[in-house]
């Protein structure tokens, strides 16, 4: 169990707990209540609550509601009926610390074309209106965020009772267990990976689901659909496009492949993904910007450049790793550190650090691009109000916190090569500056 250990100490565990626990919840409400009833205006949603206090926080929380239960159970009852029955090619992913390999169906695309299809098709043939969504969104936020932590609870008595692999255990601190999670790849029964279901199919869908649901409602309301709306529906659309056209890439990265099922994961995916990912589509639905065809053009094409980078970055290490460096890059061969360390269950095994392309310009440049393409989907909102920028600023921190996560991870698998790494890409982010 020394994975956990390692991942962060008990005092920052209690405290971020705390914080997600106490600070998240409320923040989503009031989030959703200042872009959809006060106008995006944080100045508004404060003197509301400097008036009202306590009580007025109290009142402007919506109740889960019967339709809210509704509308999430269908959601996710279809989700996972895809992710089980859609065919797929059968993929490995990467050896956990205790040498097991977890194997996936990598059906993503398809279940994505679907997804959105059906929705559009409810909607066209007024089967079901998906401003209903928009309409109940308040309800729903409050229904997936006790809805979650039921479910995080379930985890965890599943991590104690059954769990699905060797990549499990307990840290002997419950609350770190439940925050951390007990296990690496939770399933249910053989075929049902529940971190695929929660991070990919539930929460990354759902993001394409609200853009949409984001654009049909500013239709439904105006009866056309502003060119900024268009851009931020556009490239968020693209982004999640490209993450299911990468979802067997997605199993490889530090959210799969070493951070447990647990509170900190599921509900940042069931919750945090849905409401502040989608943030900036919500703002817009109620302030409908024109930016002219140029600008709306420029953002566009900037923001998609954007995601082709990130796409490219990720593209690059994975073929890299797929040849073991028999490749080019940038036309030219690779050049590489043959790094060697050692296993849980001591194995000594080599991996090789790609230093050039991409990854000579910093350790995580991919994460520029990213959150360079927020950027571009959210500057459509332009500059009336701090809020829809929130998703920008929050991203920047929680990849600048994860590039030193992985950092850390890194220095302490590799030793004396991650060094020798660090001297040859020497900048963590930002080439030249971080």
């Amino acid at each position: 169990m020394g994975e956990t250990n390692t991942v962060h100490s008990p005092l920052v565990t209690y405290a971020s707990m705390l914080s997600l626990l106490c600070l998240c919840p409320p923040f989503v409400i009031l989030l959703w209540y200042t872009m959809v009833h006060a106008d995006g205006s944080i100045s508004q949603t404060w003197d509301y609550l400097k008036h009202h206090g306590l009580q007025g926080f109290i009142e402007i929380w919506p109740r889960p509601t019967a339709t809210a239960w509704k509308i999430i159970a269908c959601y996710g009852a279809f989700e996972a009926a895809l992710q089980l029955l859609l065919p797929g090619k059968r993929v490995e992913g990467p050896i956990s610390p205790t040498g097991n390999r977890p194997v996936y169906k990598a059906n993503g695309m398809a279940a994505y074309f679907v997804t959105l299809a059906t929705h559009l098709g409810l909607w066209w043939f007024g089967i079901f209106n998906p401003t209903i969504v928009y309409d109940h969104l308040g309800e729903i936020f409050s229904a997936l965020i006790f809805g979650s932590f039921i479910f995080c609870i379930l985890l965890y008595i599943k991590g104690h009772l059954a769990p699905s692999s060797t990549d499990s255990g307990s840290s002997g601190n419950a609350i770190i267990d439940f925050y951390w999670g007990m296990e690496l790849y939770p399933r249910i029964g053989k075929n049902f990976d529940i971190k695929v279901f929660t991070n990919c199919r539930f929460g990354m869908m759902s993001w394409a689901v609200l853009a949409v649901t984001y654009c049909i409602k500013q239709y439904e309301v105006n009866g056309t659909v502003a060119d900024s709306m268009l851009v931020n529906t556009i490239l968020m659309l693209v982004y999640v496009t490209k993450f299911f056209w990468w979802e067997a890439g997605y199993w490889n990265t530090m959210d799969i492949a070493h951070d447990r099922a647990g509170f900190y994961i599921c509900w940042g995916c069931l919750v945090w993904v849905p409401s502040i990912y989608t943030s900036p589509g919500m703002y817009l639905v109620n302030h409908p910007v024109n930016l002219g065809t140029q600008l709306a053009l420029f953002i566009l094409v900037a923001g998609i450049l954007c995601i082709y980078i990130n796409y490219d970055c990720d593209r690059q290490r994975q073929e890299f790793r797929r040849t073991n460096g028999k490749c080019l890059v940038w036309g030219k061969a690779p050049s590489k550190i043959v790094a060697s360390y050692t296993t849980t269950s001591g194995e000594t095994k080599t991996s090789l650090l790609l230093t050039s392309g991409w990854w000579g310009l910093s350790r995580h440049f991919h994460y520029v691009p990213e959150i360079s393409a927020a950027f571009f989907w959210t500057v459509p909102a332009l500059f009336n109000h701090f809020l829809p920028y929130f998703y920008v600023v929050f991203l920047t921190i929680l990849l600048l916190d994860r590039a030193k996560r992985d950092d850390d991870r890194c220095r302490s698998k590799y030793g004396k090569y991650w060094k020798l790494y660090c001297q040859k890409v020497s900048y963590r982010v930002i080439p030249g500056i971080y």
